[in-house]
């Protein structure tokens, strides 16, 4: 199983980012997917969980702001962020579950200027 995330990069106060998640070695339609962060000196966070075939749940930091959606023939997750803030600058992580195991992606730097 391996996940690749990318799309991070250095984004103003406001602005928008859209995180991608490509999932391989699983039946992707029917696995979870969730997101988290981390950022420098704090615990990782979870901020959406999106259930095969449920309602995604999200943080209530992020609430709102942050829009999870799958496209499942692609076998890729996304994540949109709009009306970024500083303190969502952080490592976000893709994060999905398969035949009772956890996998991750490697991470992707989410940096907010003020």
């Amino acid at each position: 199983v391996q996940l690749q995330a990318s799309g991070g990069g250095l984004v103003q106060s406001g602005g928008s980012l859209r995180l991608s998640c490509v999932v391989a070695g699983t039946r992707f339609t029917y696995s979870p997917i969730s997101w988290y962060r981390q950022a420098a000196g704090k615990q990782r966070e979870l901020i959406t969980t999106s259930p095969p075939g449920g309602t995604t749940d999200y943080a209530d930091s992020v609430k709102g702001r942050f829009t999870a959606s799958k496209d499942n023939p692609g076998k890729t997750a996304y994540l949109q962020m709009n009306s970024l803030k500083p303190e969502d600058t952080a490592v976000y992580y893709c994060q999905t579950r398969w035949r009772g195991s956890d996998f991750w992606g490697q991470g992707t730097l989410v940096t907010v200027s003020s």
